[in-house]
């Protein structure tokens, strides 16, 4: 039989369309809102740190406390990384809007337990890492299931544009909370968490009473084997390259060191049992058979490189500025953290004019046009900036950026657009996890990768650099040859921080020794920058040549992506009467029908119709289609995939 709209059929699917059309901005404003508060708590810590280690009386750069340094930096990526897949599976069985409104109430609590930190020191640091991980986990809850909630509530042909909107939000985020950290940190170092404390208390009261699951559930036993697997595999790994840029027995990094090569091996090991295991349990948590999915394989394979580059930028810009241009630019090195983040805005920008307009685009044209140029972008700007001297002109420096940011724009919307559209609705939360997995690994895989190729660049020269330039201000001998056989990442992170790298190396005691004109220029705005330039340099050759083979890779796979594919259950939207049905399968760009039978979308081809009006038919008009499931195979839950914005619905 065939139901038209309006009758008891169609309103069961459909109570009010325009409820339906409200709703999905509703979504798209909570879910934006509420992937920007995580992204920027990815990266407001990152300029916050001078501030928050000071207010709790501690020196990140003691040999005993940079293990608090680098968990303060990477404890969130690294357990938001561990966590959105099994919380992504989570909203797939109980409900993704039940998990994301859970995300948010849990990282506001976190947020007021980091800005109520009663101790300080070491015991300080512990409370503030260990709050840090709970926010993780929220963040985690949020970034995991927002894209899935807005692939269940806007159609097809809307779907890049909402996911380019959220997708701006969550990459200008990790830019926006440089400069918001700078800000606050300035007045006071607690303010950097209480700031998202009423963004977070307004956006769980307005999710919980605003949101509501459209998508599919999928009821399914854990997979408690999966998940302990891949967090115990992945959390090893990702700590094992988070600890191998620590020197370590004279050497000046710690891939050497036992405890790393046991984690890396390890965490290899059991990231291989976990596939094991998930290839042979019957509902696991990581679906691997989402990966024949063409689209789906290779919009992933993007993600995972292109965040490799674009997270190791991130760190060499922030060094580049705060080490050396700034402080050759007349800046103190205690206000270098704010205006980092403030010359790094045009980033940002980009993102923010490219995001939404290619996702827009993206519905029409599809994804691997604007997706493949974006990352081609990308990577001839590395290669500009690999052009700029290390003392360069800002304009020149910012069109780059905003050039930087334009590409990572094309790229992101489309790319998350397409990956979202080729998985089946009740995957959407486990595939949008996946996802976010292969994005937030990538983050933190960069920072270890690159921070290791600037150290090992610098080591080649910086030894020699730092001899010859405190020799010539008469530095005693012992002093010089102990500071020039430092490992370089003291240096770095000094330079990261925002300290006077000078004055951390040599120490009062050294500089009271000296006349008074040789340690102000040993301290002053250029001697640091003017000595660390050329070995810099070198450095950042070796790191962003990388950073532009990464770049072009993902856009190769990018480009192996195929024509548009959407993933259709039942089908819609034929005539009112009767009329030939597709069957169920994917939408591609062809419009040839294919095994799972395809229906055309944004092309000018057509499959076969007997349409005799050719308004209500979806290859016709443009509109999405769904595929029909054989009568056998019909099941009554189908129904609620069908795409509420389609006139009838024909049941065989």
């Amino acid at each position: 039989m065939s139901t038209t709209a309006g009758t008891p059929v169609d309103a069961a699917r459909r109570p009010d369309q325009d409820d339906h059309a409200g709703y999905r901005w509703i979504a798209l404003s909570n879910t934006t809102i509420g992937v920007l508060m995580a992204t920027v708590n990815s990266s407001i810590v990152i300029i916050s740190l001078p501030a928050i280690f000071r207010g709790i009386h501690l020196d990140p750069l003691q040999p005993g406390n940079v293990s608090y340094l680098l968990w303060m930096l990477m404890g969130y990526m690294l357990v938001s990384a561990v966590l959105v897949v099994t919380l992504g599976r989570l909203g797939d069985m109980f409900g993704r809007v039940r998990i994301y409104n859970a995300g948010f109430a849990v990282f506001s609590v976190a947020s007021v337990g980091l800005a109520l930190t009663p101790w300080q020191g070491s015991s300080g640091a512990l409370w503030l890492i260990g709050w840090r991980v709970v926010q993780g986990v929220g963040g985690a809850m949020l970034m995991a299931n927002s894209t899935a909630i807005l692939t269940d509530a806007f159609p097809t042909r809307q779907r890049g544009m909402a996911l380019g909107i959220n997708q701006v939000a969550a990459l200008a985020g990790s830019f926006v909370g440089l400069v918001a950290g700078g800000l606050l940190s300035e007045w006071n170092w607690r303010a950097v968490f209480w700031v998202s404390v009423p963004i977070g208390v307004a956006g769980t009261i307005w999710s919980y009473r605003s949101l509501r699951d459209t998508g599919r559930r999928a009821p399914a036993r854990i997979d408690w084997w999966g998940n302990i697997t891949f967090a115990v595999g992945l959390t090893a790994l990702l700590a094992g390259v988070t600890y191998g840029i620590q020197p370590y027995g004279g050497h000046d990094m710690g891939w050497l060191n036992p405890k790393v090569l046991a984690a890396l091996i390890g965490g290899a090991a059991v990231l291989v049992a976990f596939v094991l295991i998930e290839r042979r349990t019957a509902q696991p948590m990581f679906n691997l058979a989402l990966f024949r999915i063409r689209a789906f394989t290779a919009g992933n394979a993007a993600v995972l490189l292109s965040s490799i580059a674009r997270g190791g930028m991130q760190f060499m810009l922030i060094i580049w500025l705060q080490g050396i241009w700034l402080p050759l630019h007349g800046y103190d090195y205690v206000d270098t953290p704010l205006w980092a983040g403030v010359y790094l805005l045009p980033l940002t920008v980009g993102f923010l004019v490219a995001g939404p307009v290619s996702g827009f685009l993206s519905d029409r044209f599809g994804a691997r046009a604007f997706a493949t140029g974006g990352l081609t972008l990308v990577a001839a700007t590395f290669v500009g900036l690999l052009l700029l001297p290390t003392n360069f002109s800002y304009p020149a420096f910012a069109v780059l950026l905003v050039l930087n940011g334009i590409g990572s724009g094309l790229f992101s919307a489309p790319n998350t657009t397409a990956v979202m559209n080729a998985v089946p609705a009740a995957a959407r939360g486990g595939a949008s996890g996946m996802r976010a997995t292969f994005m937030n690994s990538g983050q933190v895989l960069s920072i270890g990768l690159f921070f290791s190729l600037m150290i090992a660049g610098l080591s080649s020269t910086l030894p020699h650099s730092l001899h010859s330039g405190l020799a010539a201000q008469g530095v005693p001998a012992d002093v010089t040859d102990r500071v020039a056989n430092l490992p370089p990442v003291g240096s770095l992170f000094a330079a990261f921080l925002g300290y006077n790298p000078m004055q951390n190396l040599l120490g009062d005691d050294t500089l009271h020794q000296l006349p008074a004109a040789n340690a102000q220029a040993l301290t002053g705005k250029e001697f640091f920058p003017h000595l660390i330039a050329s070995p810099f340099h070198h450095g950042l050759i070796i790191v962003f040549s990388l950073a532009i083979a990464m770049s072009l890779i993902a856009a190769v796979a990018s480009l192996l992506r195929g024509a548009r594919y959407v993933h259709i259950e039942t089908l819609l939207a034929v005539e009112a009467a009767a009329g030939p049905t597709a069957t169920g399968g994917a939408i591609t760009d062809g419009g040839d029908i294919t095994d799972g039978g395809a229906v055309s979308v944004g092309s000018s081809q057509e499959t076969e119709s007997s349409d005799p009006v050719g308004s209500g038919h979806p290859a016709r008009s443009g509109r999405p289609a769904t595929g029909a499931l054989p009568a056998e195979r019909l099941q009554p839950s189908d129904q609620a995939c069908v795409d509420l914005d389609a006139p009838t619905v024909r049941i065989p």
